[in-house]
């Protein structure tokens, strides 16, 4: 039973007074989500956090900072996500307030706050579990926090078989606070995660901590639906255990993506007769060709605002292995299934640019993409590598094409030469001409260039190590 109850029509909430001279901690439900919801949503954005280039796994509390501070505008906040699983984490502090926003798993969660004072403490080490006080949050419930600098506090799981939290974090000026010499700096630096701004509970308050038992501390409980420990509020409870694994279970038979996706002007594939005389594709397959294809794609000026050709290539092909056209990736699939019984080579990759995705590494354009050739002018106003793989029915030779023009207009270009063995690879280009000219190669050229003018997309991400067959 509760010693005391009140209704709320708003959202439950509670304000804390601080027990030193500090601001009060300040907890608000905002609404129940579906019933073992917490648990499964707490599940995929764990695995999306631990993805995340800025992860940090330290203090029983792993992290991630989403966005970094802006100094240049004058914006020195920052944007973390962390979670708190079964186990809960140790008592700690920050320097600056905090606030966040979270999501209980579905067994509920526990925060535990101590306001006392460094000077209260140091007069009397008692006064941290004098100050302590204990807040249920229900299970699969969205909430919000906020508490003021230098307030210790912990959070723990209601239910062992269950994570407590997962939650975003906003430091609204990460330089406010008493901060040590080495977190400013790493703060200044733009270095800096939830661990280094992190003091954890001196060794005599641990010590305390741990003869203390807490379920004597006062708590408050936010209940939503019914109040809490009602019979109704505890078959709440016990149905959201029950479906809270149960809906773990089944997510795990899912995989935890997340797409980003950008519409962009669509500019026109121009079909040319043949490469420009001082193409390196002019120099490949001397021998003689079979097939040869040149396409290109022309930016109006305010999109090519570029005085780089070199880095316009290099992002154009970071598109072709970052953003291949879907359809083009359906195609491969089959093609490669279809062609792996006669040992022929295999790619996720459309063929013109497959050998992007090469293991040799003996000639290398900005560094990573492995080229047969490649040329920049002095001026860096134009850009070409040569691509291709030799196969047992064919040869081809691809050349990726940038050049800056005197109107600041900018043309890209994919053109392909092929050079077949056999008769197999003569049915084989027959049956793919059509399809090659008219989709493969203006969709695959299309879908690079749109990748290279969003930097939004843009990421640290793990590069397709797939290697050819």
């Amino acid at each position: 039973m509760l010693d005391t109850h009140r209704v709320s029509r708003s959202f439950p909430s509670i304000s804390l007074p601080s027990h030193g001279d500090g601001a009060p901690v300040e907890v608000a439900l905002i609404t129940q989500l579906g019933i073992g919801a917490g648990d499964q949503l707490l599940r995929d954005a764990g695995i999306r956090q631990a993805a995340h280039p800025a992860f940090v796994d330290a203090l029983d509390e792993p992290s991630a900072r989403l966005g970094g501070m802006h100094l240049a505008h004058g914006d020195a906040s920052s944007l973390y996500s962390f979670s708190v699983g079964r186990q809960g984490h140790p008592f700690h502090r920050h320097a600056g307030p905090r606030m966040f926003t979270a999501i209980a798993g579905s067994g509920g969660a526990q925060l535990r706050f101590s306001t006392a004072s460094d000077a209260q403490l140091q007069r009397d080490p008692a006064a941290f579990v004098h100050a302590l006080r204990c807040v249920d949050i229900p299970p699969d419930c969205l909430f919000t926090v906020r508490f003021g600098s230098g307030t210790w506090h912990q959070f723990v799981s209601r239910h062992p078989r269950h994570p407590a939290l997962f939650a975003l974090s906003c430091h609204a000026d990460e330089r406010s606070g008493a901060l040590t010499a080495e977190q400013r700096a790493r703060i200044d630096a733009d270095s800096a995660d939830i661990p280094s701004l992190t003091d954890t509970l001196p060794p005599v308050l641990q010590d305390l901590l741990a003869k203390t038992d807490l379920s004597r501390l006062p708590v408050v409980s936010l209940s939503l639906q019914s109040p809490a420990r009602s019979a109704l509020a505890g078959l709440c409870a016990h149905t959201r255990d029950l479906v809270g694994a149960l809906r773990v279970r089944l997510a795990r038979l899912r995989p935890a993506h997340g797409y980003i996706g950008r519409s962009a002007a669509r500019h026109p594939v121009q079909a040319q007769r043949d490469a420009p005389a001082d193409s390196l594709l002019q120099q490949a397959l001397a021998e003689g060709i079979d097939h040869q294809d040149y396409n290109t794609l022309t930016l109006p000026p305010h999109l090519a605002a570029s005085h780089s050709a070199s880095a316009m290539l290099e992002a154009v092909l970071e598109g072709f292995v970052q953003n291949p056209p879907p359809s083009v990736g359906r195609m491969m699939a089959l093609r490669n299934v279809l062609v792996a019984p006669l040992r022929l080579r295999t790619s996720p990759l459309g063929c013109p640019v497959s050998s992007l995705l090469s293991n040799d590494r003996s000639t290398l354009f900005a560094g990573r993409f492995p080229v047969h050739a490649q040329r920049v002018d002095a001026t860096d106003r134009s850009a070409e590598v040569l691509l291709g793989a030799d196969d047992r029915h064919l040869r081809f030779r691809s050349c990726v094409r940038v050049q800056l023009l005197e109107n600041g207009a900018a043309v890209i270009a994919l053109g392909t030469r092929v050079r077949t063995h056999n008769r197999f690879g003569r049915f084989y280009m027959a049956a793919i001409d059509h399809v090659h000219r008219s989709h493969i190669s203006p969709a695959m050229l299309r879908m690079a260039v749109a990748h290279a003018l969003a930097p939004e997309l843009v990421q640290a991400t793990n590069r397709p190590e797939t290697a050819l067959a």
